[in-house]
């Protein structure tokens, strides 16, 4: 059986970094393009008389697909590398990235094309792997979280989508970000490198999942996830909506200030792989889910804008983006070398439907009582419970709290 890393080769790092930066700009590119939709829900909105829950299911589709497609995604890179990977998702991603600039006036349409853009989210599964097998296991926490910290993709999305859209129209953005994957694919080619030491796993694919599902860790650390990743996908892609319904942004305002709270994840998920080094991830992850049921709380009481809510929202990022790091952390420590791409795959699953229910629930909640106090309570219930869950789950793994 492959190892997947061949050890005594591990020390052959030179290139990691570069490799590390290119497989960073590539995820966040692919994340752009994953959120594109939220960051225009109002547009869409407006011009097709969406109601909340059509607005939220909108904008949770592309999630959908990005979560489970994970699963394959991660099964394949274990194959065939991060390198050939990385440039197939971003060649795929371009047809329904032109897709949704082409059916803007459909709502069917518009579904149909979030549905397939959700490939572009499956990049993660790649990348976590191909980070891995660069690194040194003590430094793969560092690695992988700031690999992570490509989730940034939804921030410049939110920042920037709205603006272009103004500027150049819908359909003009979506055609210069298919030329844009099609540019990263090109460099995913030509520039990037597999690690020395990596080793293609060619048992079928079948067995390598069965077996990634049968491991206890599997399960855990994809409840982790979900929670930790689920809840800055959720936000991320649901908070534009969430802002100007609540709180009477403008369309540009609300994105300025989602890609702020994305912004925050993405600066605390590198440090919550660096700290999973230093203190261990079990503690890293407590202190995210604790803090997180926090400020869902305190946000559930619907506060004034700007202070305390937008301090509570950035705190809440920061404590997502901790969690996040700390999770891939653990998963670098519990899981052997040759497995990690299938794993990756499922616990990222994981993330990604945690991302895909809550913004329906949202949307649901809203429609019914015109606020979101129950959907926020809820999630500082289930920020709750996973963490008395990871207290009690890993409180006896050596070498890893």
């Amino acid at each position: 059986m492959s190892t997947g890393i061949d050890e005594p080769k591990a020390a052959e790092r030179t290139g990691a970094g570069a490799n590390l930066a290119l497989a960073t700009a590539v995820f966040a590119l692919t994340f752009w393009a994953w959120n594109l939709i939220g960051p225009l829900s109002k547009t869409y909105s407006e011009r097709l008389g969406l109601g909340p829950t059509q607005t939220a299911l909108l904008v949770a589709f592309p999630v959908l697909v990005g979560a489970v497609g994970r699963i394959p995604v991660g099964v394949l890179t274990d194959r065939y590398g991060g390198r050939r990977m990385f440039t197939a998702i971003c060649l795929v991603t371009v047809v329904p990235t032109a897709m949704v600039g082409f059916s803007s006036d459909s709502y069917a349409a518009l579904l149909v094309s979030g549905f397939l853009l959700g490939v572009a989210g499956t990049s993660f599964a790649v990348g976590v792997p191909f980070a891995n097998a660069w690194y040194r296991p003590e430094r793969r926490g560092f690695a992988t979280g700031v690999f992570g910290a490509g989730m940034g993709g939804t921030a410049l999305s939110a920042w920037l989508t709205p603006p272009l859209v103004e500027s150049f129209g819908l359909l003009r953005t979506h055609l210069v970000m298919c030329a844009a994957l099609v540019v990263a694919a090109v460099v995913s080619w030509t520039a990037m490198r597999d690690a020395p030491g990596w080793r293609p796993n060619r048992e079928p694919a079948l067995p390598r999942f069965t077996a990634a599902l049968k491991l206890k860790a599997t399960w855990q650390l994809s409840m982790l996830y979900a929670l930790a990743f689920g809840g800055f996908v959720a936000f991320s892609t649901y908070l534009p909506t969430m802002l100007t319904t609540a709180y009477d942004f403008a369309q540009t305002e609300a994105g300025m200030r989602t890609a702020g709270f994305s912004l925050a994840a993405v600066v605390a998920r590198p440090l919550g792989g660096a700290l999973s080094d230093r203190i261990g991830p079990v503690k890293v992850c407590l202190a995210s889910f604790f803090a997180a049921a926090a400020m869902a709380v305190v946000l559930a009481l619907h506060p004034p804008a700007e202070i305390p809510a937008g301090v509570s929202f950035v705190l809440m990022a920061a404590a997502l983006g901790l969690g996040s790091g700390g999770v891939f952390a653990l998963v670098a420590k519990l899981i052997e070398p040759s497995r990690v791409g299938t794993v990756t795959g499922v616990v990222g699953a994981a993330g990604g439907l945690g991302g895909y229910f809550p913004p329906l629930v949202m949307g649901v909640v809203f429609q019914l009582t015109g606020a979101y106090a129950i959907g926020l309570l809820l999630l500082a219930a289930a920020a709750l419970g996973v963490g008395l869950f990871t207290a009690r789950a890993f409180r006896s793994k050596a070498g890893v709290a």
